[in-house]
């Protein structure tokens, strides 16, 4: 059963970081392409980063330069750092593949950015 479990979430001022983890039991995260999304209060869940097996990333245009995907293969883990934090990067974020989900959701990770 593959289960995933995001982590890191937080309070932070604007222009502040956080670094998101996604650790993965049942799939191994660095043979699949895999995703962050996040889902702000009354909005649809958006993916914002991608990273493929092959370790090519994309972004959303709204966090490009921003934010990193990056993954360790030994933790089975998937990273999102994220800097220069603005208010509208609030949102519950997940992982899942992507940049389709196939995967059942995790519980996600709040995150809240304070102006």
């Amino acid at each position: 059963q593959v289960q995933l479990v995001e982590s890191g979430g937080g309070l932070v001022q604007a222009g502040g970081s956080l670094r998101l983890s996604c650790a993965a039991s049942g799939i191994i995260l660095s043979i699949n392409d895999m995703g962050w999304y996040r889902q702000a209060p009354g909005k649809r869940r958006e993916l914002v980063a991608v990273i493929r097996s092959s370790g090519v990333t994309n972004y959303a245009d709204s966090v490009k330069g921003r934010f990193t995907i990056s993954r360790d293969h030994a933790k089975n883990t998937v990273y999102l750092q994220m800097n220069t934090l603005k208010p509208e990067d609030t949102a519950v974020y997940y992982c899942n593949t992507g940049p389709i989900f196939k995967l059942t959701w995790g519980q996600g990770t709040q995150v809240t950015v304070s102006s």
